[in-house]
C-alpha cells in the first residue's frame, strides 16, 4: 500500500515521480519498497510506505495471464511458475516429501549415504544403462548408474546396518506418463529385517507421507486436491502373485523355473485356455510374467493399495529365494507396493549366499539377453490413459545386459548378513499425493523429452 499523501519531503516533485513509477512498472517487476507494517480496516497485513518505491529488477516481457499450451509451459517453465500457481505447488510439494522421506530414515537411525554415479557397471535393477567415456580411462565404457543398490549393499557387508540414499537414477529407455530416463531413487538396506518388517515399514511411511503432504494442502498448497486418508488405512491388502494369476485368467502354472522350457511350456497352457496376452508376446520367461500381472493383478490397485508378493523366483535375481507350500513353485521374498495401477515401491530379502548369487545373476543375464524391446520389471505404460507417448524402442541388437559384478559378488564373500532392501521412485510419490497424471508435472523442467527439446529450439532461433 503507498499513500502518496504520506511520502516524505519534496511532496510535489515526489507525487510526479510517484505517477510515473506507477505508469512505469508493470507484472514481474522486482520492486523495493520501505515503510511500517500495519493493517487495513478489514484486518489484512499491509505496508505503509514512507519513501518512493525502487525498482530493482525490470520484466522485459509481459507476463501473461494466462498460460495453457503443454509445449509452451514446458519450453518456459519459468512463466508457467509466475503464472499458474499449482505447478509451484507440486514442487514444493516434492520438496516437502523428499524432506519427510529424510526425517523418517534419520529418526530411525539410519545413515545417509552418496554412492558413485558413474561406475563400471550400472548396478542393480535390470535395465538399458547410459554409456559414456572417461579421458581417464579410454578405451574403458563406463555407465550412468541404474540404481545405489549394490553400493549400498556393500556398506552392509561393512558393518553399517541401516543404510539409505536419495539420489538420481538413470535407465536409458523411454519416456511415458510414469517414466523418465532421469529421475530421483530412495533406496534403503537394513540387517536383520525380512520381508514383514519391509512391508510393515512401507505401510508406515506411506501413510505418514499422505498425513503430511495432506497438512500442508489444506494450509500452504491449496491448489491441489485433497488426499483422502481413508485410502492408507493400515494394513494394506497382499496378495501373492502366482495363486492371484492362476485365479484371474483360470490356469494352472506350470513350474516356472528359468530353463528354456519353461516359457515354450508357459506359452503352450495360456494358448490352450485362450489367454489373450497384451502386445507382442515377450522373449522372456521374467518379461511374460511380468506382462500378465500388469494385465490380471495390478488393476486391483485401483480400488485400494496392495502388496503383489512372492513373485516367481526368475524374476528376481538379487532376491532370496523358497518353495512356497501353497503353489510348490520357487519364489522370491519379494513385493511391490502398488497404488491407483501404479507401482510405489520394490522390496525383498537380500540374496547373500555368494555362490547362489553368482548363479541367479547368470541365468538372469542369459534371459534378458534376449530382449523384446523394452528391458526391465516396470516398464510397460503406466495403467491410466492420459499417458503421453512413448519414444522409440531401441533395436534388439544395440542392447545387451551389462556384465556380472564381479566384486560384488566378492564382497557378499565376508559376508552379508541377513538383510531387507527397498526401492522407491520419489516422482511417483509425488504423483500420488499431488494429484498430478504425468511425471513431467514432478520434474522442475519436465522430463527428457521437454529439455531436450528446449535445447532443439534455442539452436532454430539462434539460427
Amino acid at each position: 500500500m503507498i499513500n502518496k499523501s504520506k511520502v516524505a519531503s519534496e511532496q510535489q516533485s515526489r507525487v510526479h515521480k510517484f505517477r510515473l513509477l506507477k505508469n512505469l512498472i508493470q507484472v514481474g517487476d522486482h520492486i523495493s519498497v520501505t515503510g511500517i507494517a500495519t493493517r487495513t480496516n478489514t484486518g489484512q497485513l499491509s505496508l505503509e510506505a514512507r519513501e518512493l518505491p525502487e525498482l530493482l529488477s525490470p520484466s522485459m516481457e509481459q507476463v501473461p495471464e494466462k498460460l495453457t499450451d503443454p509445449k509452451t509451459k514446458m519450453q518456459e517453465r519459468h512463466v508457467d511458475m509466475l503464472v499458474n500457481r499449482d505447478v509451484v505447488d507440486i514442487l514444493r510439494l516434492r520438496s516437502e516429501i523428499m524432506k519427510q522421506i529424510r526425517d523418517h530414515f534419520h529418526s530411525k537411525r539410519f545413515l545417509e549415504f552418496q554412492t558413485p554415479i558413474l561406475a563400471e557397471n550400472a548396478g542393480g535393477a535390470v535395465a538399458r544403462p547410459f554409456v559414456t567415456r572417461a579421458t581417464e580411462f579410454r578405451g574403458k565404457d563406463l555407465a550412468l548408474r541404474i540404481a545405489p543398490e549394490l553400493w549400498l549393499k556393500r556398506l552392509v557387508v561393512g558393518g553399517v546396518d541401516k543404510v539409505f540414499e536419495m539420489g538420481p537414477a538413470f535407465r536409458n529407455e523411454g519416456v511415458d506418463a510414469t517414466h523418465n530416463p532421469e529421475f530421483t531413487m530412495c533406496e534403503f538396506y537394513s540387517a536383520y529385517t525380512n520381508l514383514p518388517d519391509l512391508i510393515k515399514e512401507t505401510e508406515e511411511l506411506i501413510y505418514t507421507l499422505a498425513k503430511h503432504s495432506q497438512e500442508l494442502i489444506s494450509t500452504q498448497l491449496t491448489t491441489l486436491p485433497s488426499i483422502d486418508l481413508s485410502k492408507f488405512t493400515r494394513p494394506f491388502k497382499q496378495v501373492e502373485f502366482i495363486p492371484a494369476l492362476e485365479e484371474a485368467i483360470g490356469v494352472r502354472f506350470p513350474k516356472l523355473t528359468a530353463e528354456d522350457g519353461a516359457l515354450p511350456e508357459l506359452l503352450a497352457v495360456l494358448k490352450l485356455s485362450g489367454v489373450e496376452i497384451p502386445g507382442e508376446v515377450p522373449t522372456s520367461l521374467p518379461k511374460l510374467l511380468d506382462r500378465l500381472a500388469a494385465t490380471y493383478i495390478e488393476p486391483m490397485s485401483f480400488t485400494e493399495p496392495i502388496f503383489i508378493t512372492n513373485h516367481p523366483a526368475c524374476m528376481s535375481p538379487l532376491a532370496k529365494s523358497f518353495l512356497c507350500p501353497k503353489t510348490y513353485q520357487l519364489v522370491s521374498a519379494r513385493a511391490e507396493l502398488f497404488i491407483g495401477g501404479r507401482e510405489l515401491a520394490n522390496m525383498y530379502e537380500e540374496e547373500n549366499n555368494p555362490e547362489e548369487q553368482q548363479r541367479k545373476l547368470a541365468v538372469h543375464r542369459s534371459l534378458v539377453n534376449k530382449p523384446d524391446g523394452t528391458v526391465g520389471f516396470a516398464e510397460q505404460p503406466a495403467l491410466d490413459t492420459d499417458a503421453e507417448a512413448t519414444s522409440e524402442p531401441i533395436e534388439e541388437d544395440e542392447w545387451e545386459a551389462s556384465p556380472l559384478d564381479q566384486s560384488y559378488v566378492k564382497a557378499l564373500d565376508y559376508g552379508l548378513p541377513p538383510t531387507g532392501g527397498w526401492g522407491c521412485g520419489v516422482e511417483r510419490l509425488v504423483m500420488l499425493f499431488s494429484g498430478a497424471n504425468r511425471i513431467s508435472d514432478c520434474l522442475s523442467f519436465g522430463t527428457l523429452r521437454n529439455v531436450v527439446g528446449l535445447s532443439a529450439d534455442e539452436k532454430a532461433n539462434e539460427k
